[in-house]
């Protein structure tokens, strides 16, 4: 069924995960929990309705592993650390080398320094944030879930560069336009249709 026929339904599906070793989960509340550690949310970003499913796994012991199917299904990946950890700031490089291993090529990437807010007990500087992001070649943003600073700003600045990347592959036929099938501005995927396949995905890692 058409996506305009539902309300239900949307423009684009991007799988996004969540790693690094922060331990405070960065995904605010008021995004929907589907299973277990499983979010899904749905944002509107240049007239498109976009469905958000996000595998958050930073700072649980069970994920320190992630196997190989959660880089690959993930159509963008949010690399966080605590700006009050400084040894979870410098296992970052550590969490980028395994995504340059084990995910798609292409996917798009961010840096998140997580609670901004508790400034008295900040460990890692904003400078040092931006610096690394340069020299990993990916975007930076220091944010707050307790606040729910910049939160809306990451998802959207991440989401924005995999939109841009899934038109940049429609117009190439021979490139793969990503995990969701959503290839142009045209293309559009039915929620429902989907669940079931979701579901089959939630495996423990």
């Amino acid at each position: 069924m058409a996506a305009s026929q539902k309300n239900t339904s949307y423009d684009y599906l991007m799988k996004l995960l969540l790693i690094g070793d922060s331990d405070d989960s960065f995904t605010p509340s008021f995004i929907t929990t589907i299973g277990i550690d499983f979010k899904i949310r749905t944002i509107e970003l240049d007239g498109k309705r976009i469905k958000l499913q996000i595998w958050d796994t930073a700072g649980q012991e069970r994920f320190r592993t992630i196997t190989t199917a959660y880089y690959r299904g993930a159509m963008g990946i949010l690399l966080v650390y605590d700006v009050t950890d400084e040894r979870s700031f410098n296992n970052i490089e550590n969490w980028y080398k395994n995504v340059e291993h084990y995910a798609s090529e292409g996917v798009n990437k961010i840096l998140i320094g997580n609670k901004c807010d508790i400034e008295g007990s900040r460990a890692v500087s904003k400078e040092s944030g931006h610096k690394l992001a340069d020299e990993l070649g990916i975007k930076f943003l220091e944010t707050s879930a307790k606040s729910n600073t910049n939160v809306d700003e990451a998802f959207i600045t991440l989401a924005r560069d995999i939109k841009e990347r899934l038109l940049d592959s429609a117009d190439q036929p021979d490139q793969a336009v990503g995990a969701s099938g959503a290839g142009g501005s045209t293309s559009r995927i039915d929620i429902n249709d989907t669940q079931k396949g979701i579901g089959q995905g939630l495996g423990c890692c």
